[in-house]
């Protein structure tokens, strides 16, 4: 419980996923940390997460190099590699047990993505050392079970369950001496000499020496996320399969848009999703959601045969996207002392560890020579 006035040395803002990884992030480095959340933790789009771990981003290599420039694109992959090993450890160290399997992941030519064009972008991934090859029909087969012409191979993705992931994060910094307070909107920030003053409902005032924002596709309009958007998408899980599953378990993603994305649980259900259009409203996107899951299982029905397509559960919720398809990361302009950590973009949980890093070295003056290539602002 908050008193009218308090103080903290760092507070984090968002209970979801990305809260949760900056806070260990900032604990790890030895900082005290008040957390906050306008509703309640583990909320959000962290429950609307299908979790699909990669380094690859929804923009190929081939793509991200022309927008930005061959050298920035190719640390852009490299530091998204480096984020899942990390995430990796960090659920070792902290024994947190939520359904962790390391996977391979098959990305599938579509109409955003040819053959020809998918083995180019096999060959500069292999070029730039990532941890991706390009497999024909035959291997391909053999490897998955897909009757497909051929896929992008890479290995260091993973599965996991979102939800388990981000309550053990959450239980764990708290045992280590995180304070968690909710429901606390935040109404106002304002500067001061060494810190930083929060105003939040009922009054309520908050002085940090820093302060990080991770609320998501929430985020306030001060931060002016001028080359991200929010946008609407579906997903379902069906019924528990395990003895239908194809070969090695992989994560599926075929190149199209809107895309496609395939993986399994621990159950045995198979997870599905995409579809995504520009966000209107609430009431539009559940009108929609019917129509959205039908092609969902259409697709599903055509890429699996051997699967049962039907959906058990089906959700829909808001998507962040950026126009180079990278996160929004680091300092906020005009405002000393405080950072953001968005995770738009296809990788969220893996941006999120990513971006946890860069931060807890902005804050302790450490360098950290690709903040630039994940700012806010252009």
């Amino acid at each position: 419980m908050l008193a009218e006035s308090e103080s903290a040395h760092i507070v984090v803002i968002g209970g979801g996923i990305s809260g949760a990884l900056m806070t260990d992030a900032l604990l790890a480095a030895g900082h005290g940390v008040l957390a906050l959340d306008r509703q309640r933790f583990v909320a959000g789009s962290t429950m609307a997460s299908t979790a699909m771990l990669q380094f690859e981003m929804d923009e190929p290599l081939s793509a991200l190099t022309r927008k930005i420039g061959r050298e920035a694109a190719i640390r852009a992959y490299w530091r998204s590699t480096q984020a899942m090993d990390r995430l990796r450890a960090r659920i070792e160290d902290l024994d947190i047990r939520c359904g962790f399997q390391p996977r391979h992941s098959a990305y599938l030519p579509g109409r955003a993505m040819n053959m020809t064009a998918l083995q180019k972008e096999a060959a500069r991934r292999r070029a730039a050392g990532l941890r991706s090859r390009f497999v024909g029909r035959e291997e391909l087969r053999e490897l998955t079970g897909l009757e497909e012409a051929g896929a992008i191979w890479s290995t260091g993705s993973a599965e996991v369950d979102p939800v388990r992931l981000t309550a053990g994060l959450w239980r764990s910094a708290a045992a280590r001496g995180a304070r968690l307070a909710w429901p606390v909107e935040v109404e106002e920030v304002r500067p001061r000499m060494r810190g930083v003053t929060l105003h939040c409902t009922g009054g309520r005032v908050i002085r940090a020496k820093h302060v990080v924002f991770c609320c998501g596709y929430a985020a306030p309009d001060f931060l002016k996320l001028e080359r991200n958007s929010v946008i609407s998408t579906w997903a379902m899980a069906t019924r528990p399969q395990p003895e239908a599953l194809w070969p090695d378990r992989c994560l599926i993603w075929r190149a199209e848009d809107p895309y496609l994305y395939v993986r399994a649980d621990a159950d045995g259900r198979v997870i599905a999703g995409g579809e995504d259009e520009p966000f209107v409203d609430d009431d539009r996107r559940e009108a929609a959601t019917e129509a959205k899951i039908a092609r969902l299982v259409e697709k599903l029905r055509r890429l699996l045969p051997g699967i049962d397509p039907e959906p058990s559960h089906v959700w829909s919720g808001c998507f962040g996207v950026s126009t180079t398809g990278l996160p929004a990361i680091g300092a906020v302009p005009g405002l000393p002392r405080c950072y953001a950590l968005l995770g738009f973009g296809g990788n969220g949980i893996t941006f999120s560890t990513l971006g946890a890093e860069i931060i807890q070295r902005l804050i302790d003056g450490m360098p950290e020579p690709d903040a630039g290539l994940y700012a806010l602002r252009e």
